[in-house]
């Protein structure tokens, strides 16, 4: 199925964020870029090392006024206790949703039914609740954040420009592109 346009769904789940255990929904999406970052579960072993570099990286998104949202079907109670128990996590300030009734993982269309789990599955959503992007990869490739970053920000400079697209590897300053019969055979 293709995701690109399709509106995110209501939602309401729990949560772990700061110190407290909290909701997140729909509505906390709304009027702001998002990205939703599915991975199979806590106490794994690339999985950490994925929330650790999106961490890393979390000003930045902020900074363009993106919130990140890591979501697995490990309950919030288990998502404190991994970033209890963890040095690496416990730098980890974005929420971390709870998905045990696999609501998002079934609209999202990254469960893995027989495991109970997410696949790595990374939803960019656009303050409309629009997925403008999205990858989804097999369980043993971690994702790179930076490339995310990099891709959130051009999809942000095509919503703001929508005459223009952005080229390979497109960084913010690069030149872009304005599509037309112009430049037909040109490139």
């Amino acid at each position: 199925m293709n995701y690109i346009g399709k509106k995110v769904e209501e939602f309401k789940v729990p949560a772990y964020k700061d110190g407290a255990l909290t909701t997140v929904s729909s509505d906390d999406l709304k009027g702001k870029w998002s990205v939703l970052f599915f991975y199979p579960g806590d106490f794994t072993f690339v999985c950490p090392t994925e929330l650790e570099e999106l961490q890393g990286l979390y000003e930045e998104f902020k900074d363009i006024g993106t919130e990140i949202y890591g979501v697995s079907t490990d309950s919030e109670f288990v998502h404190k206790a991994w970033l209890d128990a963890s040095e690496q996590m416990s730098k980890v300030e974005y929420p971390l949703l709870s998905d045990r009734s696999f609501t998002l993982c079934n609209q999202f269309g990254v469960l893995i039914e027989e495991e109970g789990q997410a696949r790595r599955g990374t939803f960019v959503i656009n303050p409309d609740l629009e997925i403008v992007l999205y990858e989804v990869s097999a369980d043993g490739i971690g994702r790179n954040a930076k490339e995310l970053l990099r891709k959130v920000k051009a999809a942000q400079y095509v919503a703001k420009y929508g005459d223009q697209v952005c080229p390979a590897s497109w960084e913010p300053g690069d030149d872009t592109l304005t599509p037309g019969i112009d430049l037909v055979g040109k490139l």
